[in-house]
């Protein structure tokens, strides 16, 4: 069975594209493609510390994360090469729509003071990247059991070539944008 949100993107958003931008194609129409989440970890902290970030992400996206490691060594930053730094997962298909969902229903709207993200943290080619704070706004992370907090990047890939197309996909879509 396909994810809610897939649904929703069939039924609903397709032809609403379709319809306003006149797209003779249905190639031409918008999609995501996939979310990218990404940890980074200060490199003088233990080894522990990666692998507590390591397991939060895991239980956020529900995929094991794959280890990023320094590609070179900077002396004032006591970084070496090869050197364990952070964590990232790429989510596609149904995982996608499934994480999408979870974002915008029941993690966004647990930030505080949340009045939505800001619609200008495109990248001009359709993507966008933005931050969360602490990883304790998701409902899978047990606050018990947070040694440190620890933010992460979230990157929501898109098909659209233009950043108004990926924003009028994602506002279609639910994503919580302010309003200015």
């Amino acid at each position: 069975m396909k994810a809610r949100l897939h649904q929703k993107y069939v039924e609903e958003v397709v032809p609403a594209l379709k319809e306003s931008r006149k797209y003779g194609n249905v190639h031409q129409i918008p999609r995501l493609e996939k979310i990218v989440v990404n940890m980074g970890v200060r490199s003088d902290l233990e080894k522990a510390a990666l692998d507590d970030a390591a397991k939060d992400l895991a239980a956020i996206t529900g995929r094991k994360p794959a280890i990023s490691k320094s590609r070179h060594s900077i002396a004032n930053f006591k970084l070496r090469q090869g050197q364990p730094i952070g964590c990232r997962v790429t989510l596609r298909k149904d995982a996608m729509y499934e994480f999408f969902d979870r974002l915008v229903a029941a993690t966004l709207p647990r930030i505080r003071d949340f009045r939505g993200l800001s619609p200008r943290k495109f990248d001009g080619r359709g993507n966008y990247t933005f931050g969360v704070p602490d990883q304790t706004i998701f409902p899978e992370i047990e606050l018990d059991k947070v040694k440190r907090n620890q933010g992460m990047d979230i990157t929501i890939v898109t098909s659209a070539p233009t950043d108004d197309e990926a924003r009028e996909l994602l506002k279609l879509m639910g994503f919580p944008f302010s309003e200015r």
